[in-house]
């Protein structure tokens, strides 16, 4: 073997010494170390376990190329079965619907879409499942979760919109937000909580007799922003007239109210808008398919997630406690930092649709 320089010393003493990830490379090395040092092939071919034709192969490599004979040449492997043309069919199947292409299905499975592969008229792509998964992971082609939303038509989408913000603004003690929480059925309802393993669960009653209520909530949105509510048997233009007419927030200075509500038509009757016009009440729809406007719709989730889910209330007077007493204490602790980091989180995931937050409006996109 030719002598060593001083780099190429330092480095295959480094590699020895401290080892090397590679088993290869340290046992070349052990073999170029013992070489320099003046031993014959059969004792090297002894010291490393390996064959002398081997060591032979390596002193001639390094002789040559230097420690690029460190490196181990591996084969290249099978041959490609897929040319990058296929490789382009693969994707363009795997993002488009299987409907279109004649099949039964939704989506595509691994194994659903090699057999398609297999068997698609005129282009036979033969590749398997684990290639497949390989393929499209490095194509950017993943599973994604499917999500809908509805945009709104409302010709005056922005007009309701700028009066809501507007009492909002200018008139914060006169505005109360409304809607309906229900129909509520009584009836054990799933959910989470603590218990030991295997603890047993309650059964369905299916003869429940008038197992529906409705909870009529308002929001005051002045200093006082606590939720308060009413439950009733049904959800009508009645109980919302007698409702209307029976409201205890009322300013006691006989100004006008705003009262923000949907476009849901138990709010539109005619003795609705009547009862409104003679006590002064302005009322405030949202656009259609924006309830998320309604600032009251961020206490539902609260309000479902801890009197209704993960419950078994044997009756409506059981169930109205329930959500009356969860009402005062979450009154009480209004301004609790716990209480106004869950309505942000929950005000934030109703108006998460398209990115619109309160008082802004959905992102343009570009033709």
């Amino acid at each position: 073997m030719r002598r060593l320089t001083d780099q190429e010393g330092q480095k295959l003493q480094q590699i020895v010494r401290r080892g090397s990830t590679s088993s290869v490379r340290y046992r070349r090395a052990m073999m170029l170390l013992a070489s320099a040092g003046g031993n014959r092939v059969p004792v090297i071919a002894q010291l490393v376990q390996a064959d002398e034709d081997t060591v032979r192969d390596v002193i001639h490599r390094f002789n040559e190329i230097g420690l690029a004979c460190l490196d181990p040449r591996w084969a290249g492997g099978r041959a490609r079965l897929l040319k990058p043309d296929d490789e382009e069919f693969v994707v363009a199947t795997a993002i488009t619907r299987p409907a279109k292409l004649g099949r039964p299905f939704t989506r595509w499975s691994l194994r659903k879409l090699v057999a398609y592969l297999r068997k698609v008229h005129g282009r036979v792509v033969r590749i398997g499942r684990e290639a497949l998964r390989c393929l499209l992971a490095r194509r950017g082609i993943t599973f994604q979760r499917t999500k809908t939303w509805k945009e709104s038509p409302d010709p005056e989408r922005d007009t309701k919109l700028d009066r809501i913000e507007e009492t909002l603004d200018r008139f914060p003690d006169r505005v109360f937000a409304f809607d309906e929480f229900g129909p509520l059925g009584i009836r054990p309802t799933a959910g989470s909580g603590r218990g030991r393993t295997g603890s047993s669960r309650p059964a369905a009653r299916h003869l429940s007799p008038h197992a529906r209520s409705a909870l009529l909530p308002w929001l005051p949105l002045g200093r006082r922003r606590h939720p308060v509510g009413r439950q009733l048997p049904q959800k009508g233009r009645r109980q919302h007239a007698h409702r209307a007419e029976a409201d205890p927030c009322r300013p006691p200075d006989g100004a006008p109210i705003y009262v923000i509500l949907d476009n849901l038509s138990a709010h539109k009757g005619a003795d609705i808008r009547l009862c409104a016009k003679n006590n002064k009440v302005e009322l405030c729809f949202t656009p259609t398919y924006a309830s998320w406007a309604n600032p009251i719709e961020a206490h539902f989730g609260p309000l479902r997630q801890f009197t209704i889910a993960n419950s078994h209330h044997p009756h409506h007077t059981v169930q109205t406690r329930a959500l009356h007493a969860y009402l005062r204490r979450r009154n009480a602790n209004a301004r609790h930092h716990d209480a106004l980091a869950a309505e942000r989180k929950e005000r934030a995931r109703v108006r998460s649709e398209r990115g619109i937050r309160w008082g802004g409006r959905p992102l343009t996109v570009a033709a």
